[in-house]
């Protein structure tokens, strides 16, 4: 078989692509008016308004595109095919010697094109504007004394008072209710010519029904030509920090590029902190391109049989059908991974072995 592109290729290709974007853009669409109408219930919190909510949810589009793509890559795939199927021309390129595998390396080739881009989407622009997104919605719903960023963890501000943490996560207590915890907290302190008065450092500062409490801590107190250094095992720190905002602020694994997501994890380990929810992300982002493509092939098998006397409603309940199972299959791996602590990379292996095998047999049945 030859491995240089052919008419053919090209015409199967454009097609797939072309019924790809048209249902990428329309998912996209929909998703985004849902996101927009689902603000509404912010607006008039702080000083958040419908410009905030039209800007976080445009913020939220590449991220939103990164998370469709699969099922509008299979969707849109099955549609394209069955259109060829309905008029005869996958018939007719098998007359004149088009195999089927050539016809399903068309389409992979056709949607590795955006699967790339839809990868480095998801490690570099996605990210940074989700982060932006939440800051935005952060900064307008609560009080504007206090600001965040993202350059080094979490930051944000009191009056003269500067918090950095390096992470942090919401727990749930036996009563179910909840309390934040940040780890590794520093506290920058100044004073009224705007030089560092104190340094504080703190592993944990917990925040619950209480206020807040700082564990093992270490202080520096700066004077004009000395510095004094304080201890203690627990304190409490007197702060009208918003723990909601600052819940808010927080890194959420899907934010966070695969760079972020390992030091994450490996900081995590060292530290004895369950991170679970950081591999799982991390793992889905090394198998999302193999998923996209899995997919897309496995419902080649049904462009041969199936499509070819159904009609648009039929290729597209198909399309859809394949999608949902195909991502409950695979939450319901990682699920199981999570609760059985079980290898990351086995879960996300198993969906598209499964669906690939499936496809070949259905393939050597010749469905239809």
């Amino acid at each position: 078989m030859r491995l240089t592109p052919r008419i053919h290729d090209i015409y199967v290709g454009r097609n797939v692509l072309a019924t790809v974007l048209l249902v990428w853009l329309v998912l996209l669409g929909l998703d985004a008016i849902l996101a927009l109408s689902g603000e509404a219930k912010n607006i008039g919190v702080g000083s958040y308004t419908f410009g905030h909510a039209l800007a976080w949810t445009a913020y939220t589009v590449p991220r939103r595109a990164y998370t469709l793509f699969p099922m509008a890559a299979v969707i849109g795939a099955l549609m394209g095919l069955g259109q060829l199927a309905a008029t005869s021309e996958l018939t007719a390129l098998r007359a004149v010697g088009v195999s089927r595998r050539r016809i399903a390396g068309s389409v992979a080739i056709a949607l590795s094109l955006l699967t790339v881009l839809m990868v480095v989407n998801g490690e570099t622009l996605a990210p940074w504007s989700q982060n932006r997104a939440d800051a935005l919605k952060t900064s307008a719903k609560y009080n504007t004394d206090m600001t965040m960023a993202r350059y080094y963890g979490l930051w944000a501000r009191e009056g003269d008072t500067f918090l950095n943490a390096q992470n942090g996560e919401e727990l749930l207590d036996d009563e179910g209710r909840s309390r934040l915890v940040l780890n590794e907290v520093r506290l920058y302190t100044l004073d009224d010519a705007g030089r560092l008065a104190t340094l504080t450092y703190a592993v944990t500062a917990t925040h619950d029904q209480n206020g807040w409490v700082l564990g093992k801590v270490r202080r520096d107190v700066f004077g004009d030509r000395s510095v004094t250094r304080e201890t203690a095992e627990s304190e409490v720190w007197e702060s009208n920090l918003d723990a909601a905002a600052l819940a808010s602020g927080l890194a959420r694994p899907r934010n966070l590029s695969a760079g972020e997501l390992k030091t994450s994890i490996d900081y995590r380990k060292r530290n004895g902190l369950d991170a679970r929810d950081y591999e799982d992300t991390y793992w889905s982002r090394w198998f999302y391109p193999l998923n996209v493509l899995a997919l897309c092939l496995a419902a080649v098998p049904f462009a041969f049989g199936s499509l070819r006397s159904g009609g648009m409603g039929k290729r597209l309940f198909l399309g859809m059908l394949f999608a949902l199972g195909f991502l409950l299959l695979q939450m319901f791996f990682g699920r199981m991974a999570g609760a059985l602590k079980v290898d990351y990379r086995i879960a996300y292996a198993l969906p598209p072995i499964m669906m690939l095998a499936i496809s070949g047999w259905l393939s050597r049945r010749r469905v239809g």
